[in-house]
């Protein structure tokens, strides 16, 4: 495959996962502010969305003591998805 289609692809998925990676961070905040109507309708937007991908997590760590920790493992598994796709990036350009 042609390095350049080869390192577009993986910019373009390292991309898509820092967009999560964002609408993760906000759904996180809004839930702080659940009692807010502009706040339950961003999340009725978004949770459909994220819910899915942190469910996932949720199945390993459930809250504890009310507090949802199971976002900090699918952030940073989002994060070390993404750094490895960098890394294939970068080794897609060196053309090997």
């Amino acid at each position: 495959m042609n390095t350049a289609i080869t390192q577009l692809i993986f910019q373009t998925l390292n991309t898509f996962l820092n967009i999560y990676l964002v609408l993760i961070f906000i759904r996180i905040l809004l839930s702080w502010f659940q009692t807010a109507e502009w706040a339950y309708n961003a999340m009725s937007f978004l949770s459909p969305i994220i819910d899915p991908y942190l469910n996932i997590f949720r199945s390993f760590i459930p809250p504890l003591g009310g507090i949802d920790i199971s976002a900090i493992l699918a952030i940073l598994a989002l994060q070390f998805v993404s750094s490895i796709l960098d890394s294939l990036s970068a080794y897609s350009a060196v053309g090997f």
